[in-house]
């Protein structure tokens, strides 16, 4: 749904439709992935303007803004394990679940020889940038990173996490406009201050409904969603699935949750 949101605003405003891989993951990403959603999105009839760009060939860049923020001193290395701060009973909750509460914030002397991730200091970035706000459908969105807490910037496992390769892509790529799932409404605050921090434009964003199975779940491969290639395989027609999607619909008895 997003990428033919996406699309479509692009081409009713003379701008470019791009197509980046998030294949940042090592554990998740798979080479026939990649071809798949390029398949997808031309059998739904969908193209994308200039070459793909990959995530995993701009390493160089998210690790630039990472050592500007370390410089700042707005961030600092973590060595707790989900299970750690699973298990704390200091740990605050957020609209998202359980917030990171800080264990290693104040640590003097951390060893980064251990395996380490690197987490924004919400508190003390918030007050660095101070106010802010985006545009979301038109309409100012006051910036409230706190309530995601001090998040992964850098993992144990990966160079970069999402919030950050995403924030510095937008701004490198000349992104003016984001449309995509309110499922990342949340995140939007991070970006914002990550934006201020890093003297980066902020686009306008458009999050859009999500698609909801028959018993309302959202789809997902966790929850045995039908993927695409899936719909493909049916012979459903993906003209149909397009203009439902243009129409502010749902197929396939689908339905699309609350805005």
């Amino acid at each position: 749904m997003s990428a033919v949101l996406a699309h479509d605003f692009a081409r009713a405003r003379g701008g470019r439709f791009l197509l980046r891989i998030e294949d940042i993951d090592p554990g998740r990403t798979r080479e026939g992935h990649v071809a798949g959603i390029e398949q997808d999105l031309r059998w739904l009839g969908l193209d994308w303007d200039g070459p793909v760009v990959r995530q995993s060939a701009r390493l160089d860049l998210y690790a630039a803004a990472l050592e500007r923020l370390k410089a700042e001193e707005l961030v600092y290395p973590c060595f707790c394990t989900r299970a750690d701060i699973a298990r704390s009973v200091a740990a605050p909750h957020g609209p998202e679940g359980t917030l990171y509460p800080g264990t290693c914030r104040e640590l003097e002397t951390p060893d980064l020889a251990r395996p380490h991730a690197w987490r924004l200091d919400i508190a003390k970035a918030s007050a660095r940038a101070g106010a802010l706000v985006w545009r979301d459908h038109d309409r100012d969105i006051t910036a409230r990173p706190e309530l995601l807490g001090d998040v992964v910037l850098a993992r144990k496992d990966a160079p970069v996490s999402y919030h950050l390769a995403v924030t510095v892509d937008d701004a490198e790529q000349g992104v003016s406009d984001v449309i995509r799932g309110r499922d990342l409404f949340l995140s939007t605050h991070v970006h914002r201050l990550l934006q201020a921090l890093l003297d980066l434009p902020t686009p306008a964003y458009h999050h859009h409904p999500l698609i909801l199975g028959p018993d309302g779940e959202r789809l997902a491969k966790r929850h045995g969603s039908l993927s695409l290639a899936d719909l493909r395989a049916q012979g459903v027609d993906p003209q149909a699935l397009v203009s439902a999607f243009r129409n502010g619909g749902a197929p396939l008895g689908f339905r699309l949750s609350d805005p």
